[in-house]
């Protein structure tokens, strides 16, 4: 992990993106309040997430970097949180109570998803190969407007189906 999370950083520097990093024990205010996420909302059920002492957790996801980051510099942001993330899931072939976990904030004016679009496209090619398609797909999540999900085509199967993408082609990696 730490060799492929050094990777993307270095290929994030070269697309002129900063890395900013935050305490995995957070509090309450970075890690809910200040992403408008009310104290009824799911995210903060006692079965969802480590809570350390009174208001410290740990950090369910990087986004409180972001916004330590914008509490202190000044727009134009382009950043990228890497790190690790924590919530009280069941082990599975795809959940772990700790994970890793990259977000990026770009905030600028004329800023647009094309541009999202054109990020996630170059990051993987730089990862995968010059070959590696990305698609984008809508998707709900509660505190994002507008969400979507994303994929790259199969390493395993270059796209035309097989086990590993569950025969669609496609393997899911990020939201």
């Amino acid at each position: 992990i730490t060799l492929v999370t050094r990777d993307l950083e270095r290929i994030f520097r070269d697309m002129g993106y900063s890395v900013e990093r935050g305490p995995e024990v957070e509090d309450d205010f970075h890690n809910f309040q200040a992403l408008n996420i009310p104290p009824d909302h799911p995210a903060r059920d006692d079965t969802d997430t480590f809570y350390v002492k009174g208001e410290l957790l740990l950090r369910t996801h990087t986004s409180p970097v972001q916004i330590r980051t914008m509490a202190t510099q000044a727009p134009p942001i382009r950043m990228i949180c890497p790190g690790r993330a924590y919530r009280r899931d069941e082990i599975d072939a795809t959940h772990a109570p700790m994970f890793h976990q990259l977000e990026a904030l770009v905030v600028d004016r004329g800023i647009s998803m094309a541009d999202l679009k054109g990020t996630v496209d170059a990051l993987w090619k730089r990862v995968f190969g010059e070959d590696v398609r990305t698609r984008f797909r809508p998707g709900y999540f509660p505190f994002v407007e507008p969400g979507c999900e994303y994929d790259v085509s199969c390493r395993v199967c270059g796209g035309t189906g097989c086990r590993t993408c569950k025969g669609s082609g496609w393997i899911e990696l990020g939201g």
